[in-house]
């Protein structure tokens, strides 16, 4: 049985429960049964590429996704999160070999990140889009 990690981070609560939310519901639209998507939250962007990767490690999952929301605040911190968070995906996707689906979003400001998981584009729509298409793609390899 086909299965999903859902790594949400906590911080920025209002985008990422929407994010979280949004995610869901497209992979039960899509057909998945909620036994299928299994959902861990951690406090914050940092945490979770070492979520993903021991989800990863378990072997109990075609893909993961990883939500969060790093918005630019008065000091380099922003940066820093940035790239540690996308880099540890990456590395946790091509490492392990299984696809690791980026849904954290990057942005300048809080009305930007409301924008994202409120209109017709919603980012975790979308991430729960590409997880299935790419395990398709893996699939026919």
């Amino acid at each position: 049985m086909l299965k999903i990690a859902i790594v949400c981070s906590q911080f920025n609560e209002t985008i990422t429960d929407a994010l979280f939310e949004g995610t869901k519901k497209r992979l039960l639209e899509l057909g998945l049964g909620s036994e299928q998507i299994h959902a861990t939250f951690v406090p914050g962007a940092i945490e979770i590429p070492i979520m993903a990767q021991k989800l990863a490690q378990s072997q109990k999952f075609a893909a993961i996704i990883v939500l969060g929301a790093v918005i630019r605040g008065e000091t380099s911190h922003y940066d820093y999160v940035c790239s540690q968070v996308s880099d540890g995906c990456l590395r946790v996707s091509l490492d392990e070999g299984i696809p690791v689906i980026f849904g954290v979003l990057t942005t300048e400001n809080e009305a930007q990140a409301l924008e994202r998981v409120s209109n017709k584009d919603h980012k975790g729509r979308y991430c729960a889009e590409a997880a299935l298409q790419v395990i398709h793609n893996i699939a026919k390899i």
